[in-house]
């Protein structure tokens, strides 16, 4: 492999000086008959001569980012390589990068600097989700889709995981756990109306019905993480303490009674059947305003 070496600068104007700055670093000039030296190398390599990462976890791609990437890079050229992998004597794969690969070839180079390392599948599969995990602009349910897909692609524990990101163990658990919560609270996560910590403070609640009643008081009254916390506490202690005794079976008749109750109240409610034509009915309410909400469903009824 021919090695171009650093030149002596003395003498010679500033404009030189400037022009022979990147040979402090040996620069690498790829033959056919030594592409198997270029390994963990940072040479540059024609764009043609690289395949998209068919791995690649991210679907799109912000078009005016990327023009303004490729701007940059006719100015400044490819700041940070990318990196890939090599698949036969003339192709590479990319495992991550493209959206420098991309802008590379809007901006019209016909080669672009790239990490050459050697990786199975699974391992061009893990450092493309990590790569992609530290995005800026991820919301919280793709950071959380993205640890399950590392764990179970990459056969990872959450401690594995953790230690890969730089993480401790808990951030991971809390993450993943954000994928038990209901689509509606998934859905104000991934368009960032809900944050991380609303998000965590509803977890603690184990009812769906609960969860979206504070998601509902969240939006209405733009409560922050404190507040909802405190909603979350005052929910928590509310809840009955469990029975000793199983209720006996529901009849079926009265099983629709409560379905049509719980549509009529929009909320759970639950018939207590206590001996022959005798029993209860429960219907719990979670603040002032929730039970101004059902008073005023009975006086309109």
């Amino acid at each position: 492999m021919a090695l171009l070496k650093k030149k002596d600068a003395l003498g010679k104007g500033i404009r030189a000086l400037l022009s022979d700055i990147d040979d402090d670093t040996e620069i690498l000039k790829i033959s056919a008959t030594d592409e198997d030296s270029i390994i963990n190398t940072v040479p540059k390599i024609k764009l043609d001569l690289i395949e998209v990462n068919p791995f690649q976890p991210r679907a799109d791609f912000n078009q005016q980012a990327l023009q303004e990437l490729s701007d940059s890079i006719k100015i400044h050229g490819v700041i940070q390589p990318i990196t890939v992998r090599k698949i036969t004597d003339r192709k590479y794969q990319l495992i991550s990068g493209e959206r420098r690969l991309r802008a590379s070839k809007m901006a019209g180079l016909e080669e672009i600097p790239a990490y050459v390392r050697t990786a199975n599948d699974q391992e061009v599969v893990e450092m493309a989700l990590i790569e992609n995990i530290q995005r800026e602009d991820l919301n919280s349910m793709e950071v959380a889709l993205t640890y399950q897909r590392l764990i179970d692609e990459c056969s990872l524990t959450h401690e594995n995981l953790g230690d890969r990101l730089g993480k401790d163990r808990s951030t991971v658990t809390n993450y993943l756990r954000l994928l038990k919560l209901p689509p509606e609270i998934q859905k104000a996560l991934r368009d960032k109306v809900l944050s991380m910590g609303h998000a965590r403070a509803i977890i603690a609640i184990a009812e769906v019905d609960k969860q979206l009643y504070v998601l509902k008081e969240i939006n209405a009254k733009s409560l922050s993480v404190r507040k909802t916390e405190e909603l979350v506490r005052l929910l928590s202690s509310s809840q009955p303490k469990k029975q000793e005794k199983k209720d006996e079976p529901l009849p079926v008749a009265y099983k629709n009674v409560q379905t049509k109750l719980m549509d009529l109240f929009e909320t759970k409610v639950k018939i207590k059947k206590t001996a022959a034509d005798k029993g209860e009915i429960v219907i719990p309410f979670y603040s002032v305003s929730d039970l101004n909400r059902l008073l005023d469903i009975i006086e309109k009824d």
